[in-house]
């Protein structure tokens, strides 16, 4: 059966996968992916009696992931108008990107700091990966 992990809590090693608008609970011990789990992952399980026996991560996720974004485009928007927030928005942290605008128009300029750091930052190779985790180029 095809589901999406809703949740995943390391600490009691149990999740929640969501399939057909219903939940199941599993523990790690029916995980049989090589990579841990972690909410967000689609996962092939299979059910006996209604309880999880069997959980694993989809192929597509088992490929390594390739870079779309690049980094000396993320880094220039960070150096040049990353008191905008466009290096965030570029990279996909829509959110980020949001606060550095609304932080430069309401304190007189702070996030031009904030936006010039990052900009060194991606420039340097400290900030290298984009919203969903992959590397950049």
């Amino acid at each position: 059966m095809l589901g999406h992990l809703e949740s995943y809590n390391k600490d009691i090693q149990t999740g929640v996968i969501k399939a057909d608008d219903q939940f199941f609970e599993f523990y790690i011990d029916t995980w049989t992916s090589n990579h841990p789990p972690k909410a967000g992952d689609d996962v092939d399980f299979l059910l006996e009696d209604n309880v999880v026996v069997e959980v694993g991560l989809l192929g597509a996720y088992i490929k390594d992931i390739r870079p779309v974004k690049r980094k000396w485009i993320a880094s220039t928007l960070g150096l040049a108008l990353g008191w905008l927030g466009l290096h965030r928005f570029y990279l996909g942290f829509y959110w980020l990107g949001l606060a550095q605008l609304v932080l430069t128009l309401a304190t007189a300029g702070y996030g031009v700091v904030w936006g010039f750091v990052e900009g060194f930052l991606l420039l340097t190779g400290h900030i290298n990966k984009d919203a969903k985790g992959r590397p950049l180029k």
